[in-house]
């Protein structure tokens, strides 16, 4: 099959390289933007763009058969928790037996992404000057590379050294230090983990609030495993089941030190560790409250407790940026950007997301399938429903994800992974009746242009 559309993909790590092989199945011409020099995106580590966060110990936190595309399964033989770098081999070997490289420009940076002043379309520009025309763009930057440290600052100053967790590669840089990790994420309990066998004396772990932490294996599987079995059921139930046998196989975080979880299972991400509690019952981590003020080499906490310290690791997540758009298009907040089905624009949904959205689950399926609706779109076999359709199931989303994960939780970002997985196969469906009905109808190709700006 083959159209006479023309769409450009920015990015090519897991979204981007899932946006990129659906266009193609779907008959559409695809040029993918990508700033590194390979493909796998954050998951290369050296990759050339300068953004990846991974670090050497990195493995998966869902296992691979909740994480693998559904188009691509991971090879049998890898164990349940693949490393960071196999999963980018895995990317890698996806972009080469779907043949992908071919489309994709390496080493090429977007800067400006603008609506086509005449005829219709996008005019893609990049950083070397070039500008071209496309029917769509669908955006694939991925949102975990623009560091975010606590805002405002904590009061008073630090004498000792200061990083983030997305430039930790290493325990290296722990060795005969006393370290302070800051936060409750995967990235905080790994690099706690990776520091207490390096750094001097115990790990503290800071945190203002507390979450579940789930093992890896519960009652001999990969945690994550239930998930399918639990997803018919509402939400609310899943939490009360699935939340007693995590008290049953690990108790609570408390029992460890840890703070009490702002909400119950499922409300907030839970983080994903065998070890952290291990180092924890041993006494290598040591779990303080949130930090009140810094003084010179030292650390007050807000219970009044205070801790000499050389490093402090901010592990405290990513803003979600996206340079290239105006914000006539992102929104003063790009987290905050309605989206229909958390993939199409309101305002124009020749404007295509892929990736913009925070799962309870892996991002791979939930991306492969987001891919897979903006190309049936754009090949012509999905018509969407009429904007003022799209903007009230927007709000409807918005208002359930706000009850679940509280207006402080990204909730316009956010899916529940298993539930999102089953609705977008219906709405697939129902667009494939909207076009038969002969509404939704992609407009029509805009005139190609490719000129040095």
């Amino acid at each position: 099959m083959t159209t006479d559309r023309r769409a450009a993909v920015i990015g090519a790590g897991a979204a981007g390289l899932a946006a990129t092989k659906a266009l193609l199945d779907a008959g559409v011409d695809v040029v993918t933007y990508e700033k590194g020099d390979v493909p796998g995106g954050l998951w290369v580590r050296g990759n050339t763009s300068g953004l990846s966060p991974a670090y050497a110990s990195l493995h998966l936190n869902t296992s691979k058969k909740r994480t693998e595309f559904a188009d691509f399964p991971m090879p049998r033989a890898w164990t349940d928790y693949p490393s960071a770098d196999r999963v980018a081999r895995y990317l890698d070997d996806y972009a080469r037996t779907f043949g992908l490289d071919g489309h994709i420009r390496f080493g090429t940076s977007v800067t400006g992404v603008e609506q086509a002043p005449e005829g219709g379309g996008w005019l893609v520009t990049t950083e070397g000057g070039d500008t071209a025309r496309y029917d769509a763009v669908v955006v694939a930057n991925g949102h975990n590379w623009d560091p975010r440290l606590p805002e405002p600052g904590y009061p008073g100053a630090f004498s000792g050294t200061q990083m983030h967790a997305h430039d930790y590669l290493t325990a290296d840089v722990f060795r005969d230090r006393r370290v302070l990790v800051v936060g409750m994420g995967n990235s905080a309990m790994d690099i706690a983990v990776d520091a207490s066998h390096t750094a001097r004396g115990p790990v503290l772990l800071s945190a203002r609030r507390g979450v579940h932490v789930v093992p890896k294996y519960l009652f001999g599987r990969p945690s994550d495993a239930t998930g399918g079995v639990l997803s018919v059921l509402p939400w609310r139930l899943r939490q009360r089941l699935a939340g007693a046998m995590l008290r049953l196989a690990v108790g609570t975080p408390e029992r460890y030190g840890l703070p009490a979880p702002a909400g119950g299972l499922f409300q907030n991400h839970p983080t994903i560790s065998d070890t952290v509690l291990h180092r924890l019952t041993h006494g290598e981590i040591v779990a303080r409250p949130g930090i009140d003020r810094l003084e010179g080499g030292d650390v007050v906490f807000a219970d009044g407790g205070r801790d000499p310290v050389d490093l402090v690791v901010w592990a405290t997540g990513y803003r979600v940026t996206i340079p290239f758009l105006a914000p006539r298009w992102t929104g003063a907040d790009p987290e905050e950007l309605p989206l229909y089905q958390r993939v199409f624009h309101l305002d124009d949904p020749s404007l295509a997301f892929v990736g913009l959205m925070q799962s309870t689950g892996a991002a791979f399926p939930v991306v492969e399938a987001q891919a897979k609706l903006v190309a049936a779109h754009l090949g012509g076999a999905y018509a969407l429903p009429a904007p003022e359709r799209q903007r009230q199931a927007v709000a409807r989303a918005l208002s359930r994800a706000t009850a679940r994960w509280g207006a402080g939780g990204r909730p316009m970002m956010r899916v529940d992974f298993d539930a999102y997985l089953a609705a977008l196969p219906r709405e697939m469906r129902a667009g494939q009746a909207r076009l038969r009905r002969g509404a939704g109808r992609p407009a029509a190709p805009a005139t190609r242009q490719e000129t040095p700006a």
